[in-house]
């Protein structure tokens, strides 16, 4: 059994860890408030956005579709993995660098495929495989529509020029605090609904049909960009809080159990100080 200055070592390093834990997981649950509500608040508009864009794309003839919905035989692949710039949130990073791992070497396996970091953790695990052509991790230093809509714009030209034949997206998609979905999302080329055969398409379109879809197309991919960063944000710190949650839980189990180790270890030391001042005072009186 350890000496009583190990256990009482041990029980100060563990309330040491648990007050750190509890620090973070309130300061993940204050910001995962505000982030829940941008995302809460925004992910209606960016689905019926994307839905309007997908029904007009597929109403096109094939001569005057958008640049950006042009299919074309896919040889070079870009991934858009979005992780989190920091660690201490459960499998929250190491999911979606085993997605990206499965796409790389499965997926796409007789690819040429490439990698966009957002998120420090994502570029860091891909650096080494020499696949990173970027790192976007800065952008949670300052998380607004502009700076994505930047990244969303190069992504917009790197396959207009043909520098990639595909872009996809993986992200964590908040649903609660506790669960977080990994979701991979074609980003390019735009891919358009099935038309229905009774579907009502006859509306006059002012200005043309093929001028509203150009004019939507880019905003409606700067905002799916943009839901997808800020879902990985709000699942980031729904993933801490409940990480920091189950840390400071075990914490305080395992202080329990020491103090209790502790408790028994003074009461035998006492029990056999006793013990031997008994057993001196008898060999004094025999």
């Amino acid at each position: 059994m350890a000496n009583l200055k190990e256990i009482r070592n041990r029980i100060s390093s563990v309330s040491s860890t648990m007050q750190i834990t509890s620090a973070m997981k309130m300061v993940s649950a204050a910001k995962l408030k505000k982030a829940q509500d941008a995302i809460t608040a925004m992910r209606p508009y960016a689905d019926k956005l994307t839905e309007l864009l997908q029904s007009l794309s597929a109403t096109l003839d094939a001569d005057t579709g958008s640049k950006f919905a042009e299919q074309r035989e896919v040889n070079k692949v870009l991934i858009v993995a979005i992780s989190s710039n920091r660690g201490l949130c459960g499998a929250f990073n190491s999911n979606i660098i085993k997605q990206t791992n499965n796409l790389v070497d499965h997926v796409y396996a007789n690819k040429e495929v490439s990698v966009l970091a957002i998120g420090k953790k994502v570029n860091d695990a891909f650096s080494k495989r020499g696949i990173v052509i970027d790192n976007q991790s800065d952008v949670f230093d300052d998380l607004t529509f502009d700076n994505v809509a930047l990244i969303a714009q190069s992504l917009m030209d790197k396959f207009v020029t043909g520098q990639f034949d595909k872009i996809e997206i993986v992200y964590n998609k908040f649903k609660n605090a506790a669960t977080q979905i990994v979701m991979t999302e074609q980003f390019l080329p735009i891919v358009p609904v099935q038309r229905e055969e009774n579907a009502n398409l006859d509306y006059i379109f002012e200005p043309s049909k093929a001028e509203i879809v150009e004019e939507l197309i880019p905003k409606s991919l700067k905002t799916q960009l943009y839901k997808g960063v800020r879902d990985s944000f709000a699942s980031e710190h729904g993933a801490r809080m409940t990480a920091m949650h189950k840390a400071t839980d075990n914490a305080t189990e395992l202080r329990d159990q020491l103090k209790l180790t502790y408790n028994k270890a003074r009461q035998a030391a006492i029990t056999n100080e006793i013990l031997e001042i008994v057993g001196g005072a008898e060999a004094l009186n025999n």
